[in-house]
């Protein structure tokens, strides 16, 4: 590598790690003068303190119980609760406002069921803190759960703790949930007996914003939802931080995935969009940053893929296109396995992995798609016309990486001579192509459009925190 790429990749890494740390802060760089950091999680939060007297007001009405305000509503209704309630609310009238006072409220659910039922549409819960659902993952037990009926229930500045399902969306559309914080229960050891932060079933049009989930089974849960947006979302220590299954036409954008197993596990779907999101340290059981298995047609487009087991790991997916992705200090960048074809591989820039890419391909696969292929920091590029481009094709799949995930022993001579010779070949005689993968325009430098990424990153990692 030369001075120029080495510099390069050490000044992504500091701006890297700064904006994938929001709300983590970045450590001071290793004692051995490496451009290692560590990534140390300050994101704790306490609740604020309530009064411990409650009181729950409703036109001009005021309860002790914060069932009964709410029976007494009128569609249109605001409900004030102040305090602390140990009781479970259900909400059957359309168009309620419940909401904390200035003082703030608890709802807390005694360990039973669900905390806070919504049935009716058009319902708005704000500002509350609501714990200690039930245990029973397989009874669906959430701080929240929005009825089949309940659509447009808005669910804001919402802090949830102590539960099993976060919130449970049964059905209803046009459900929004932003600015809140979701804790699961860190107290259940196996990550697969817990319920997920929010879990969306059968909805479209709904909303995901600026709010945190840790300690969950899947951050964000997709199964049969559509047209759902998810934007400036942060998940951590959790199974997979974003989930989908069975669901199509979905935008993920500007979310931070971190210390979970993997970080958006994309699963037998078609149609998704995942654009500026950031996955780093995702290197669990499973270990990837982004998880494509059986997706069709869909975007993955100016992704942060941070020090994760694999970058990117692309199973039985076909013809989608993979755009401007900075893969970055991986163990390996991309791994494409199981007759994955048809990708448009283009403008992607991968720095200082362990490999590149690993591939259990039979064929050659060609990435392009254009007349410009990707940048990658181990290659030997030559751009003669100053096009940008190398005239030289680069195989970051070929021969030795094929001996190498067969026979992990010979990664010892990866760096030898005769390895070496073999690289050379590949690269420089188009009459030598084995099995693996060629880019055949490789970049010359890093993309300009890098910088734009990290700034992008660094702009939209403020993630918001609940109040």
């Amino acid at each position: 590598m030369t001075r120029l790429e080495t510099g390069f990749a050490v000044a992504v890494v500091a701006v890297l790690l700064v904006s994938v740390t929001a709300p983590f802060v970045v450590a001071a760089p290793a004692d051995d003068g490496s451009d290692a950091f560590d990534l140390d999680e300050t994101n704790a939060y306490e609740p604020p303190s309530v009064p411990e007297e409650s009181t729950a007001t409703v036109d001009g009405q005021t309860f002790s119980d914060a069932q009964r305000a709410v029976d007494a509503t009128d569609p249109g209704d605001t409900v004030v609760l102040e305090g602390r309630f140990e009781e479970r609310l259900t909400v059957n009238t359309t168009g309620v406002t419940v909401r904390a006072s200035e003082a703030g409220a608890v709802v807390d659910g005694g360990g039973e069921g669900d905390v806070v039922v919504v049935a009716a549409e058009n319902v708005t819960v704000e500002g509350l803190l609501l714990r200690n659902s039930g245990y029973d993952a397989g009874s669906e037990d959430a701080g929240v759960f929005v009825e089949g009926t309940a659509n447009g229930t808005e669910l804001r500045e919402l802090y949830l703790s102590g539960i099993t399902f976060g919130v449970w969306v049964d059905g209803a559309d046009s459900v929004t949930v932003t600015d809140s914080r979701i804790e699961g229960r860190e107290d259940v050891e196996r990550r697969t007996d817990r319920g997920n932060g929010i879990n969306l079933w059968e909805t479209r049009n709904s909303t995901i914003r600026n709010t945190e989930i840790t300690d969950v089974r899947d951050g964000i849960y997709y199964s049969w939802a559509k047209d759902v947006v998810a934007t400036n979302n942060t998940i951590w220590d959790s199974r997979y931080g974003v989930h989908y299954m069975y669901s199509n036409d979905n935008r993920l954008e500007d979310n931070l995935a971190v210390d979970n197993d993997v970080g958006y596990a994309l699963m037998v779907s078609d149609g998704l969009t995942l654009v500026n999101n950031t996955a780093a340290r995702n290197d669990g059981t499973s270990g990837h940053g982004i998880l494509l298995k059986d997706i069709e047609r869909s975007e993955i487009r100016g992704n942060v893929l941070l020090e994760n087991g694999n970058g990117l790991y692309v199973y039985n997916a076909q013809d989608n296109r993979i755009a401007g992705n900075l893969l970055l200090r991986n163990a390996v960048g991309v791994h494409v396995t199981a007759d994955s074809n048809g990708q448009e591989v283009v403008g992607n820039s991968f720095i200082n992995n362990e490999d590149a890419v690993l591939t259990t391909t039979q064929n050659l696969i060609v990435w392009n798609g254009s007349d410009r292929g990707n940048y990658w920091s181990d290659a030997r590029a030559v751009d003669l016309d100053g096009d940008g481009t190398s005239e030289v094709r680069h195989r970051p799949a070929g021969l030795v990486e094929a001996l190498v995930a067969e026979r992990p022993q010979a990664r010892i001579f990866v760096d030898s001579p005769a390895f070496d010779a073999v690289r050379l070949a590949e690269s420089s005689f188009p009459v030598v192509d084995s099995p693996g993968i060629v880019d055949r325009q490789p970049l010359a430098d890093p993309p300009t459009r890098l910088e734009e990424l990290c700034e992008s990153q660094l702009t939209t990692s403020a993630r918001s925190t609940a109040a």
